[in-house]
Formats: structure tokens, sequence, C-alpha cells
């Protein structure tokens, strides 16, 4: 049994220690670049859209927007962000390059959980599976790898509204 004095010193180098610790909350998961804030505090989620139909279309117009049934959901995204989407129309392998260079938040397309993009993008949990020849496809969109508040709220979002 530790003496009274012993006792005290390890009470207070405890709780020395638990005051050190507080002051030192790390909030997981976080974004390294600080994209989700970005998008908070700009009022706008830069998209990535590739044609995939009903995924995502091409805008009817030149100034017009691009539409289907992943466009609606990342609209919806964005308006429970505070922002508004500002779209890129191009093919995947350029919207993946803007993505890796940050100029991009979120790329939709008709992305599967198969995509050959996995090592350079961060892919969502699959939020819709299809069934497409006789094999289940899982959907999923992309964001700049390792902004994982902005990946969990994303999936978050996508749980809910289209699970």
């Amino acid at each position: 049994m530790a003496s009274p004095p012993a006792r005290a010193r390890v009470l207070a180098v405890g709780l020395l220690s638990a005051a050190l610790l507080g002051g030192c909350v790390v909030s997981i998961p976080t974004d390294p670049d600080g994209t989700l804030d970005r998008v908070r505090t700009s009022g706008e989620l830069r998209v990535g859209v590739s044609p995939h139909p009903p995924f995502t279309t091409l805008p009817a117009t030149p100034d017009g927007e691009p539409g289907g049934t992943e466009v609606e959901l990342v609209e919806q995204f964005a308006r429970a962000q505070g922002a508004e989407p500002e779209y890129v129309v191009e093919g995947e392998e350029e919207l993946v390059r803007l993505l890796e260079e940050g100029e991009l938040d979120v790329v939709v397309g008709g992305l599967t959980s198969k995509s050959p993009w996995s090592k350079k993008v961060g892919l969502t949990r699959p939020y819709l599976e299809t069934s497409e020849h006789g094999r289940t496809v899982k959907h999923v969109m992309a964001v700049v790898r390792g902004e994982n508040l902005l990946m969990s709220e994303l999936e978050r979002f996508l749980d809910e509204e289209a699970g």
C-alpha cells in the first residue's frame, strides 16, 4: 500500500495529465486541407460531373446545369452544408486529375466501387446497388483523397437520403 504522500503525488500527476490532454482535443475525422470548412464558409461545393445516364446527364443548353439522380443528391448535400454546387462537366480522367489537384471537392458520374480511380481519390461507401447483366453493381461518389471529414459527412448524407 502506497503512503499518503505517494498517493497524493500519483493523484497530482494523474490530474495534471488529464488537464494537459484535455487541451489537446483532436477532432476525428478531419480534413487536412480543410475542404468541408471551405465549402461551408465559401458557400460553394465544386462538383465534377462525368456523363453517365441516369446518374448524370449533360446540360440541355451550353449555360445549363447537368442533371441525373447523382446530381440531385449532390445538390441536396450542398444545400445541407449551406452551399451551392458549381459544376465542371468533363470526362472521368480529367475530373480525377482536378480532384487530385484540389480543384474539385466531389465527382459524380455513375462511379462504382470497382473504379480504377480508387488509388487516386477517396471513394464513398456504396450508397446504391443496381443489377447490370446479372451482377450487382455498387455505386459510389469520389472525393479528394484524405479529406475524411468531407467523406464522412457525404456518407452520412447518402445513408439518410439514398439508403
